[in-house]
């Protein structure tokens, strides 16, 4: 279970219980760096947080079966680790997937910041501070995480391990947008079968992401769960349940029908390569 940039084990941990109630081992990566302070995360590259989850994954011993679900843009790194290892990973299952900010609740000064933080030095400089509803539509669980989010300032990350960062580095708009190019190469080479799950009123990300992955994924076994209760962090808001209770159902009809691969892509073709 992979969590999102910026953010936090946390967000995955209702998914991990409910996978271990039902017979699952589970792992819950920190991806590389994250509860380091905000100029320490800032340097952060995106193979970085790609060999985190990685290492995790090379950790289990190779007869067992894994799969992987990840939030927002640990989703994108669930689907490159079903890429580059697709005898090893036997369903993803993507949460908000992240490829482009267009969420309703976007604001104008990201899509002014997200273009300086792409393709000029002011990256190193930016940060973009989140603002309610974070991405949650609970509004007790918003609550929590708007005590220390309107609080917080540059130089304290004490809570990062526990709420996430409030403030996102310009460099780290850049790094999610080169693994977003990386990833839209290998998407047609991508064999495992993979669920998509989408809150219809995203406030970060539209549903036209996980679109965007359903019709160039070359999984023949695919599906896109819509959920309309809820906003981007649906691994924790209104409909968790409904989210985990999907993402078991996918992965034990799976599992019945003896994995369910298509391993027609070949690893050796230039485009494949990780």
């Amino acid at each position: 279970m992979i969590h999102g940039l910026t953010g936090t084990p946390n967000e995955m941990k209702f998914l991990a219980t409910h996978l271990r109630r039902n017979g699952y081992s589970v792992l819950c990566p920190r991806l590389a760096w994250h509860g380091e302070p905000l100029y320490i995360l800032k340097r952060l590259k995106w193979q970085q947080l790609y060999q985190s989850v990685k290492e995790a994954l090379l950790k289990i011993p190779a007869d067992q079966a894994v799969f992987a679900g990840g939030l927002s843009m640990g989703a994108l790194l669930a689907l490159l680790l079903a890429e580059e290892f697709p005898d090893r990973i036997s369903g993803v299952t993507c949460f908000s997937p992240t490829l482009f900010y267009d969420g309703w609740n976007t604001p104008w000064t990201r899509h002014l910041l997200l273009p300086l933080a792409y393709y000029t030095p002011f990256r190193y400089f930016a940060y973009h501070k989140e603002e309610p509803p974070y991405g949650i539509k609970n509004e007790r669980v918003r609550q929590k995480v708007h005590q220390y989010y309107q609080k917080a300032t540059l130089s304290d990350s004490s809570k990062a391990t526990e709420y996430g960062y409030p403030y996102i580095p310009g460099t780290l708009f850049y790094e999610l947008r080169k693994v977003v190019k990386f990833l839209e190469k290998k998407l047609s080479c991508i064999q495992t079968p993979v669920q998509l799950v989408q809150a219809y009123e995203d406030d970060m990300t539209s549903i036209k992401n996980s679109q965007f992955i359903y019709s160039r994924i070359g999984s023949r076994q695919k599906e896109i769960v819509y959920l309309y209760n809820s906003y981007h962090v649906i691994t924790a808001d209104q409909e968790r349940d409904e989210a985990a209770q999907k993402m078991l159902e996918f992965f034990e009809r799976i599992r019945s029908s003896g994995g369910g691969l298509e391993t027609d892509c070949k690893k050796e073709e230039s485009n494949c390569l990780i």
